[in-house]
């Protein structure tokens, strides 16, 4: 029996739309710890990875580890039928069941609304990602991140990102024309969140700009975004979310041809 009841609806709802554009199906494996997935996007570019802790739950019954096979878009389109403020309820029989039930329970549970999911066999290794230490790893504003992504996109499909002790600079340069944003460290531009720099050694390199934005759209899970660079090694973009867990991007970096 598994069975998972998340009062803030609205988090699993707005994780769903941080990925989904990214990956179509995943495994949503399931233990004592909490329901983690991990899957790369279809041009092997991009990998996401997220986990929402077993305490995120309240009540969270999960006897033995298995996997939920889903369709992503189909999931995200049931979950549409949720209010933000409704509880959210998983539940499966066991490993071998051939569905999901998701039940929402309005906030004066007046209304309570049930949906079956019909789940996917799918066969997906997950990948092991080891501990790295980067050579620069930046805390920034996840809205003013957010912000960024969608300006250059205006103007290039692809970005430079360069880390300096001095800050963070973004160059995008296309066919439509050019454009560049620097935050500077300690700015807070026009929010709370300070812009901080840990930094070993100086760091530029390219990406692209429309992976970027969709990890992007991850910004409404925190207030706070960490990217982390290094020469030759994957972008990794966090989300952290106190108590309830993380979202996490990694994105290979573009390489030049001349």
């Amino acid at each position: 029996m598994f069975k998972a009841c998340l009062a803030q609806g609205g988090l699993l709802k707005r994780m769903l739309e941080a990925i989904k554009e990214l990956v179509s199906d995943a495994n949503f494996d399931c233990s004592e710890t909490g329901i983690a997935l991990q899957a790369m996007d279809n041009s092997h570019v991009a990998l996401v990875s997220l986990l929402l802790k077993a305490e995120a739950f309240d009540p969270y019954i999960c006897a033995r580890g298995f996997s939920l096979g889903v369709n992503l878009n189909s999931l995200n389109k049931i979950l549409r039928c949720a209010g933000n403020d409704d509880t959210i309820t998983l539940q499966a029989e066991d490993e071998s069941a051939d569905s999901l039930t998701l039940v929402f329970d309005s906030p004066n549970q007046e209304r309570i609304s049930e949906y079956e999911l019909k789940l996917m066999d799918i066969d997906q290794e997950n990948l092991h990602i080891p501990d790295t230490d980067y050579d620069a790893k930046v805390h920034m504003s996840s809205a003013e991140f957010q912000r960024i992504t969608r300006d250059l996109s205006t103007v290039s499909e692809a970005v430079t990102i360069s880390v300096t002790k001095e800050g963070i600079r973004f160059v995008a340069s296309g066919e439509v024309g050019s454009g560049s944003i620097t935050l500077k460290k300690g700015s807070s531009v026009d929010s709370n969140i300070s812009t901080t720099i840990e930094l070993s050694q100086p760091v530029s390199l390219d990406f692209s700009l429309k992976y970027l934005a969709n990890f992007a759209k991850a910004a409404p899970l925190s207030d706070v975004v960490s990217l982390s660079i290094s020469e030759n090694l994957p972008l990794l973009v966090e989300y952290e979310m106190e108590s309830v867990g993380f979202i996490r991007y990694y994105l290979a970096p573009k390489i030049n041809e001349e």
